[in-house]
């Protein structure tokens, strides 16, 4: 199956500008949000895209995701939020832009910006910070997407704010639907204090292959002339009640997980799934996304499929 992955439309920004920028962004840990942002971005890079990934989450998975160490970088967002401020030296973003083994541009993160957070609440249209930094390298990409740290604070709020479209991933865990909400929440607070309708359009839950496939009886294909001869003869043995139980409570996870697929389908549109797959890490341990280490992986595929809606989005 797929890996769901939802994306948020944005109000266009007033000056018109059709070059997207998308924000991944989910207040908790452990939804694929990184890993989505990354491997979209492979496949729109393998397309033939120009593409920036701006890191503003701390802990830099996606600087390492694709590549870099952070500590082999000796500037990154943390001077690029704080540019200009009083005792900060003027860092334009294209200043710390690498070049990753992939293609993609990246725009590298560091523990540092951890601090940035605090300094972010002292600055005036805090909001717009990220999205004014952005303003001189937009025209240079086909697409920018913003990967966000899992929390709600200054970080996150620029990256939504400087969105056209947000895509927000999900795990199928059960307490995805409870996240919606909250988001749904956070969004609607956003639209209040600084004006920025977010538009709910699109979905993605993570590993959706774990529990959700029906359970279903072994089969055996085997090709030992003696063993088939022995069939013939011997009855499969029952079932034992360890069998039996892992069965039911296989049985009960695949129902709760398509009950929760229901839901979402009908709460958004359009829903991705993205199936579970050990490729995608073993990937990131390589710094590169799927799209360049196991493009034909059922993980690979779908992540294809969604870069490929992605595109429509210029």
């Amino acid at each position: 199956m797929k890996h769901i992955l939802l994306y948020l439309r944005i109000i266009k920004s007033p000056s018109g500008v059709s070059i997207p920028i998308i924000t991944f962004s989910h207040h908790k840990g452990g939804t694929g949000k990184t890993t989505s942002c990354l491997n979209i971005a492979g496949f729109l890079t393998k397309a033939g895209k120009k593409v920036l990934v701006v890191d503003c989450d701390p802990q830099a998975n996606a600087t390492v995701g694709l590549g870099f160490g952070p500590q082999a970088v000796s500037r990154n967002m943390y001077d690029v939020f704080l540019s200009g401020v009083e005792g900060f030296p003027k860092t334009p973003i294209e200043e710390i832009i690498k070049k990753t083994p992939s293609g993609i541009d990246l725009a590298p993160s560091h523990l540092d910006l951890v601090g940035a957070d605090p300094a972010l609440y002292r600055m005036e249209n805090r909001a717009g910070i990220l999205r004014e930094r952005l303003s001189g390298t937009r025209d240079q990409y086909d697409f920018i997407l913003i990967d966000t740290p899992p929390s709600m604070g200054q970080l996150v709020i620029n990256g939504l704010y400087a969105a056209d479209y947000i895509i927000v991933t999900l795990d199928s865990g059960t307490f995805a639907l409870e996240g919606v909400s909250t988001l749904s929440t956070i969004f609607g607070d956003m639209k209040e204090e600084l004006g920025k309708e977010i538009l709910p359009a699109m979905a993605i839950v993570t590993r959706w292959s774990e529990g959700a496939a029906c359970p279903e009886v072994a089969t055996y294909e085997p090709q030992d002339l003696l063993f088939r001869i022995r069939s013939l003869f011997y009855k499969k043995p029952a079932p034992t009640p360890s069998e039996i139980k892992a069965a039911e409570e296989q049985k009960t996870e695949h129902e709760r997980l398509h009950l929760m697929l229901f839901e979402i389908q009908r709460l958004f549109r359009t829903v991705y799934t993205v199936p579970y797959s050990p490729l995608i890490y073993e990937s990131q341990k390589r710094g590169l996304p799927i799209s360049h280490f196991a493009p034909d992986s059922s993980a690979g595929t779908a992540y294809k499929t969604i870069a490929d809606e992605v595109m429509k989005w210029t």
